[in-house]
């Protein structure tokens, strides 16, 4: 069995365990990644990161936003079917890569994830500290990116990680939440990493507290149970919020005594008198009315109320949750002390990321599907027109289709394919032939987020045959994005007339097979892919010189000529936003080649072509083209 094709994704901050990860990785056995990508997250880059020479090892500057954000430049970049993730503290075995092939060997389509297990070494002989105990629930954290691999189109049809998440926390819980929404399986695999406790300021569990405000955005997100469907504990915060509340009534009540002149409880009264607490205490609530003497005023009360209610509370709690933190741990003098000193800063902090997460999140809503897709035709547009190929070795890309496709996800466009197979119905070839053509075409163009095949004859009658629209619009529902946002990109007539049927926009990429009608009928024409799927994506190249190009961007190699109506493609989306779906569009009915041109009725190949060997026909077999253009001919793909 042929392993899977994978990449490695490891965003970083320039920890020194990254290059014991790399170190690690290549020196592993099974099959390696096509790729490793290190994106380099660092806020300010000074000098380069010190990696170990690697072939396979390319590092890809980051957003800067935090690991969500710099996994989606991974994948993005990445061209295999999956994508695993890595977080740079991880240390893989020696037979990861082979374990990892095992565990997405033979997965079916409706998984999107697998999950590999998490091992944390703890100290032998001693009990764990606060931190260590953290670090080790990861073991049983579901979905943790510290290694997890999925499916690079259910990356494109969910968006990806939400970039709203800035820290490493509940971000990659959110995706699969999201993977889970939206009919998808995750599964748990056989491998397994090593994730070492790495060192941490003494002050790290307070800071950990601002992840309060990421699970108000989960919360928005998904619902109140959104812990129970994520595998996550239901955590202290209930508790914190009632610590928190009475130590600021105690505040409170001791700051109303202070601005009276009345003395809190616990302290002196005046000179030569030194109530004890219980004195005081008995003061604040068994005091006299107003006309009895030494009487208090109702607010002085009980404000004395507040203080000694309020500062009990928080002593009671601060003392639980200290206790709590301690007992499990080594009990040390110094780890006592630190769980003591932050277990009076854990509560309101806490609560002060709560709520701020409550503000921040107040207006938040689920991440939009893909905003626009990009469907091609597949023969004469992204690889050479072999009529009736059944042959996998006769599959050559065109000019500029792997250039045009990594474009397009290097901006997380989802891509597909629509192409009529009509040799199925005819007998010539076999479905598996084509799926072996097609595997060949992402062998070398990398993954398609959806493949849609009509293999149906011209005189079936179907509604998947181009020019009907069924392709593009099963491949629009594949993708989750509306039809009136998809873009498809032909060479022919009848791909431009699928486009339309389904209320799609649509560029045409013209080949010595295109008529000069189709041509002039088309909504927009670009001279290359390249120079299409940047017409789709971003409109036509300013007409007045100056190109919207970025540095990083491939050269289109032209500039765009105008389309039939002077749309662009983005433009024609919304247009036809407003225009319904014509299911029953016929072919535009270009007329046949002029007598005398050579060309055979209906055919865009020269009469008398021969068909090499491996297409399903005879030696010899002239070749056919007109059944690409809606049924006008006999034979030909699409």
């Amino acid at each position: 069995m042929t392993p899977v094709a994978y990449s490695v994704v490891i965003p970083t901050v320039g920890r020194p365990s990254l290059g014991r990860l790399l170190d690690a990785l290549r020196a592993a056995s099974g099959p390696p990644p096509q790729i490793v990508l290190v994106i380099d997250d660092r806020p300010a880059v000074s000098v380069p990161l010190d990696l170990p020479a690697w072939s396979r090892l390319e590092v890809v500057p980051g957003p800067g936003r935090g690991p969500a954000g710099a996994r989606n430049v991974g994948w993005r970049a990445a061209a295999t079917a999956w994508v695993a993730f890595l977080d740079d503290d991880v240390l893989p075995p020696a037979d990861w890569p082979a374990r990892l092939a095992a565990d997405l060997a033979g997965l079916p389509p409706s998984v999107a994830g697998s999950q590999g297990r998490v091992r944390v070494p703890l100290p032998a002989g001693r009990r764990p500290t606060d931190w260590e105990r953290c670090t080790a629930g990861l073991v049983g954290a579901r979905w943790a990116t510290a290694d997890m691999a999925y499916r690079r189109s259910a990356l494109v049809r969910v968006g990806g990680f939400d970039e709203r998440f800035r820290r490493a926390y509940r971000e990659d819980a959110e995706l699969a939440l999201r993977m889970l929404d939206a009919g998808l399986d995750l599964v748990r695999g056989e491998r397994e990493v090593t994730h070492p406790v790495r060192p941490a300021s003494w002050w790290v569990s307070v800071t950990a507290q601002a992840g309060n405000a990421d699970d108000v955005l989960v919360r928005k997100l998904h619902g109140w149970r959104w812990r129970e469907r994520a595998g996550a504990p239901a955590g202290r915060l209930p508790r914190h919020v009632a610590v928190a509340a009475a130590g600021l009534l105690a505040l409170a009540g001791a700051a109303r005594l202070a601005a009276s002149g009345a003395p809190a409880p616990g302290l002196p009264a005046g000179p030569g008198r030194e109530p004890g607490p219980s004195a005081a205490l008995a003061a604040a609530v068994g005091a006299g009315g107003s006309g009895r003497p030494g009487a208090r005023r109702p607010a002085t009360r009980w404000a004395r109320v507040a203080t000694v209610t309020g500062g009990l509370g928080w002593l009671a709690g601060t003392a639980e949750l200290a206790a709590a933190r301690i007992i499990p741990g080594p009990r040390t003098p110094a780890e006592a002390a630190t769980m003591l000193v932050t277990s009076v800063a854990i509560p309101p902090v806490a609560v002060a990321h709560r709520l701020r997460g409550e503000v921040r999140h107040r207006r938040a809503r689920a991440l939009p599907g893909p905003a626009l897709a990009v469907l091609f035709d597949r023969d004469g547009t992204l690889v050479r027109d072999v009529p009736y190929n059944g042959d996998p070795d006769l599959v050559r890309p065109v000019p500029g289709a792997l250039a045009a496709l990594t474009w397009l996800r290097g901006r997380g466009v989802p891509v597909g394919v629509v192409t009529n197979q009509s040799a199925v119905a005819r007998g010539y070839l076999t479905r598996e032939q084509v799926d072996r053509v097609n595997a060949r075409v992402e062998e070398l163009l990398g993954p398609f987020d959806t493949w849609q095949s009509c293999p149906h004859g011209p005189g079936d009658g179907c509604g998947c045959r181009k020019p009907r629209p069924g392709l593009v619009l099963s491949a629009a529902a594949a993708l989750g994005v509306p039809a009136h946002r998809c873009v498809v990109i032909g060479d022919i007539g009848a791909d431009m007339d699928a486009a339309r049927a389904a209320g799609s926009g649509a560029v045409l990429v013209p080949t010595e097979a295109t008529r000069r009608e189709e041509v002039a009928a088309a909504p927009a024409v670009a001279p290359d892919l390249l120079a299409a799927v940047r017409l789709a994506v971003e409109g036509p190249l300013s007409r007045t010189g100056r190109d919207r190009r970025t540095a990083a961007d491939p050269a289109p190699g032209a500039d765009l000529p105008a389309g039939a109506d002077g749309r662009s493609a983005v433009e024609q989306l919304d247009r036809a936003a407003d225009l319904p779906a014509r299911p029953d569009a016929q072919p535009g009915g270009a007329a046949d080649p002029p007598a005398g041109t050579g060309l055979p009725s209906g055919t865009g190949l020269p009469s008398g072509t021969e068909l090499p060997s491996g297409t399903g026909l005879p030696s010899g077999t002239e070749a056919p083209r007109a059944d690409r253009r809606g049924g006008r001919g006999t034979g030909g793909t699409g």
